[in-house]
Parts: C-alpha cells; structure tokens; sequence
C-alpha cells in the first residue's frame, strides 16, 4: 500500500496528487491511500455549474472567503474550511464493469469504524436535505461525510469529506450556494466531528482514517508536496 501525507503547495497542485493516485494505482496494480486537509475552497459538482444561478452560487462562496473550483465527477457543491478532511483510497481493477457496490459498502464500512475510534458514534445515512445528498454518508447529530466514486478503465478513486469542526462556517456558505443552484439545503444537517463528541483535530482525523483503511503497516509513505 502506498500512503501519501500532507496537501500540495496550492489547489491545483493538491488536486494533481489525487489524479496521479488513480492513474498510477492502474498503472502499476499498488493501491493507495490518501487522508489531508484540503486547501480553503468550495468545489462545485458538474451538475451545479449548469444551474441558471450558477454565477450567483460562485459569488456567493467567493464573498465569503471560499474560492471557487469545480471538480469533473458528480455529486453537489462541497466546502472546505482548511481545516476539513478529505481521504482518497485508489484501487486498481481487473474489471471496470464490477465492485462498484463492494467498494461503496467498503469505504462506507471503513468512516464509520474509523469515527467511532475517536468516540463517535457513528452510523450510515445522513438528515434530509443534506449537503452534497447521497446514498453513501455517515452521521452523527449531522452528516459527517459523504463518500464519492470514480471508475476508470483500470482503477477506481473511492473518496470523501469529513467535516471536523468548522460545522457553522460551512453550513453559512452553503445555505445561499444551494440556495443559489435551487438545491433544497438544511443548514441544520450540517454535523461535525466535534459536536459528536470527538476531537477537533483534523491529524486525528486523518491517524484515524489511515489506520483503518491501511490497516498493516504501509510499505511505502510519501509526501504530498514532493509529488506535487
């Protein structure tokens, strides 16, 4: 297993280290795993940029101090404080047409174990009207995480966002985001590590989500801002 540390030196170089985690899990058949506090930003869905708002949405964020990226996988508008955690577990594949479902089952398995280490207790399914809404969340008095998927030919990228304690912050940028791509948004749905009883730590976090995803000891650890 290769384990990657730390963020890159800016929003895209960060976002190249993830890209050539999946690209490279194909190439060479090692998986890989990836848990970091993404730089300040808002990343929009595909969906969300051709919402008739979506300008509005974009200024929305940016007036509060959230640039603006948008990502090329699905799913809606997700924030990011500094201090979020983001994870990354690429895959490679013998077969693009199967596992969707195992590996969904899998990494959904893994934020709740990983949760309830640092005293959180931790279940499947998030409140209505949750940020980026879908199938595969975690909970805890608020949606905690949600967890994405993207297949290539030869690998797959199983990752997601853990909100840690900046629980007000992102539900205040987000309430006139959605409000602004007409996505039904409650701001109370918005959870946080701490608030459930854990630490406001993003390393523990980040500790937490390694140790269970990697499991054994990593045969190689390398650095996010070299890769970058």
């Amino acid at each position: 297993m290769r384990v990657i540390r730390g963020r890159g030196p800016d929003r895209d170089a960060d976002r190249a280290v993830t890209a050539a985690m999946l690209r490279e899990a194909g190439e060479t058949g090692e998986p890989a795993f990836r848990a970091w506090t993404p730089h300040r930003q808002l990343a929009f869905g595909r969906r969300d940029t051709r919402a008739p708002r979506y300008d509005e949405a974009v200024a929305a964020a940016e007036e509060r101090g959230f640039p603006a990226i948008e990502r090329s996988v699905g799913g809606r508008a997700v924030a990011y404080t500094g201090t979020t955690v983001a994870f990354a577990h690429a895959l490679p594949l013998d077969d693009a047409r199967s596992g969707l479902d195992a590996r969904y089952e899998a990494g959904t398995t893994a934020v709740v174990r990983a949760l309830r280490t640092l005293g959180v207790p931790a279940r499947r399914g998030e409140p209505a009207n949750s940020y980026c809404p879908g199938d595969h969340s975690v909970q805890a008095g608020g949606k905690l995480c949600g967890i994405a998927q993207r297949v290539r030919k030869e690998s797959a990228l199983v990752s997601g966002v853990v909100v840690v304690a900046d629980r007000d912050e992102i539900a205040d940028v987000l309430a006139p985001v959605y409000e602004a791509i007409e996505v039904p948004f409650d701001p109370g749905s918005v959870g946080s590590v701490a608030d459930a009883g854990g630490p406001a730590s993003s390393d523990a976090v980040c500790d937490a989500l390694e140790a269970v995803f990697v499991g054994d000891p990593a045969t190689r650890v390398e650095d996010a801002v070299d890769i970058a």
